[in-house]
């Protein structure tokens, strides 16, 4: 059964139809038509049955396709495709897919950045548990081990550290608002700087070519760039050296920007101060011998400087005003816009 809202006003008798390929739940569908309900036509698809077969089915006649992980099957059947949006953050698993079907017709992949204000919570809240060494005390509480002091992990004053942003976007942009009250110097090392970029403090500014007199300048790292053949371990051993043993790092990005071997060494050895990571190396981990998966090759788990964290950045999932970047890339789509929200550009690969 196939679900379909018509939302048409008189402006036009072009329809755009908008595929979604995954399970929508009712309070997000609802919330789709509400939003997209003052547009001159639009055909909301949800396929009911959340299957391959069912989304074959419909892909003929879409204009537009929202979902994370299309078969190549879907994109060639879709012949009709001009705009495909992925509405999670990250879209190294497609740049390869969308430069084949791209030799063929032109399908613009546009990125989602809705998590993007979770995220940079998230970050603050890791590098605060980090700093103020929140886990071990908590864990000490629980064993009822009361007011360990500071012999044993004493907090790390953030006021006067010198953050650096490595990537400038939707993420880090508001991790700066966010810490802009803790006087820090902030460093901030981005592709491209455009002159009309206003910013909530004074920032030293870097290029990518810069990235070791970037890192020598500071002792906070907050890691937030796409996964790219650019950025693939783009922090290594050489690089975490120049951070330094007073060092702290905090990855949002991708596990594999940062060499892994060399950031469990790192911590290890106490060549760097710290770490908190949401980002890992393996996603489908195997489990042990007393059934713990653990996404990583090496023992992170067993470090006292780390704070661990499942890739759990985006929550809450269930966050309606997320969904607000999709409805306007939509509605500009609709209206025969072409200046999409976080348009990839599939040579860049971002």
């Amino acid at each position: 059964m196939l679900i379909r809202m018509e939302l048409v006003v008189e402006l036009t008798d072009r329809t755009t139809r908008v595929l979604f390929i995954w399970k929508v739940r009712d309070e997000l569908r609802e919330y789709l038509a509400e939003n997209l309900e003052s547009l001159p036509a639009v055909d909301l698809i949800f396929p009911e049955q959340a299957s391959e077969e069912e989304y074959l089915k419909y892909a003929p006649e879409a204009d537009l396709i929202v979902g994370w992980r299309p078969s190549e099957e879907l994109l060639q059947r879709a012949a009709n495709l001009r705009l495909f949006i992925n509405p999670g953050a990250g879209v190294q698993h497609l740049i390869e897919q969308f430069r084949g079907i791209n030799r063929k017709q032109e399908v613009i992949l546009v990125n989602g950045h809705g998590n993007a204000y979770f995220t940079a919570q998230h970050t603050v809240a890791l590098l605060l548990a980090l700093t103020n060494k929140v886990i071990p005390h908590h864990n000490w509480m629980v064993e009822g081990r009361w007011r360990r002091g500071d012999d044993y992990a004493k907090t790390i004053p953030l006021r006067w550290r010198k953050i650096g942003l490595l990537g400038y976007g939707a993420v880090n942009r508001n991790v700066h608002r966010f810490l802009s009250g803790f006087d820090n110097e902030f460093h901030i090392l981005r592709t491209g700087w455009p002159t009309e970029d206003e910013y909530p403090t004074e920032i030293e500014q870097y290029t990518s070519g810069e990235l070791h007199d970037f890192l020598q300048c500071i002792d906070t790292l907050i890691i937030a760039v796409p996964l790219t053949k650019r950025t693939e371990g783009l922090i290594g051993t050489n690089e975490l050296t120049l951070l330094g043993s007073q060092g702290l790092l905090v990855n949002m990005s991708r596990g594999t920007v940062v060499d892994e071997k060399a950031l469990f060494l790192a911590l290890k050895d106490k060549r760097i101060a710290g770490a908190a990571i949401d980002v890992w190396y393996e996603y489908s981990p195997e489990p042990d011998v007393d059934a713990r998966r653990y996404p990583y090759h090496y023992p992170f788990h067993e470090l006292e400087n780390v704070v661990l964290s499942p890739h759990r950045g985006a929550s809450p999932m269930d966050d309606l005003h997320r969904w607000n970047e999709v409805i306007e890339n939509i509605k500009r789509f609709a209206n025969g816009r072409t200046d999409y929200l976080n348009r990839v550009d599939i040579q860049r690969e971002y």
